[in-house]
């Protein structure tokens, strides 16, 4: 009895563990999804970016009665002074509403991922500018 007792203990420590295959096939997982986070980053970076521009120009005009040009100018300074490449100042809407101005950054980012495969990722930013 004692003699089997023992011969099972080597049959699971020799089972134990993960194959060559099994270890293959977690690391090639674990790094699509590594590289996805990592084409993706630049992409998200960047409408962080638009989003503070956006929050920036409610922050400095919220109750002052401002003016559409005014805030086309301020969007275009903000969008020099971050860099935002990825939309242009003229690509954002300032439309009037009730009460004040719109303004809506609506946009689509494209990223490439592997070969012909690319993440399309949109984003829509919008605040209301009050008069």
């Amino acid at each position: 009895m004692h003699l089997k007792s023992l011969e099972n203990q080597r049959l699971v420590r020799r089972q134990a563990g993960v194959t060559t295959l099994g270890l293959v096939i977690l690391v090639a997982f674990v790094g699509l999804f590594a590289f996805a986070a990592i084409r993706l980053t630049p992409v998200y970076l960047n409408y962080m970016k638009v989003a503070s521009v956006v929050s920036g120009v409610l922050e400095e005009y919220d109750g002052t009665n401002p003016s559409r040009a005014a805030i086309r100018q301020s969007i275009a300074r903000r969008f020099d002074i971050e860099s935002v490449a990825v939309i242009h100042a003229k690509d954002v809407a300032v439309n009037s509403v009730d009460g004040g101005y719109e303004v809506a950054a609506v946009y689509s980012h494209k990223a490439p991922f592997i070969a012909n495969v690319s993440f399309v990722v949109d984003f829509d930013r919008r605040v209301v500018i009050r008069k």
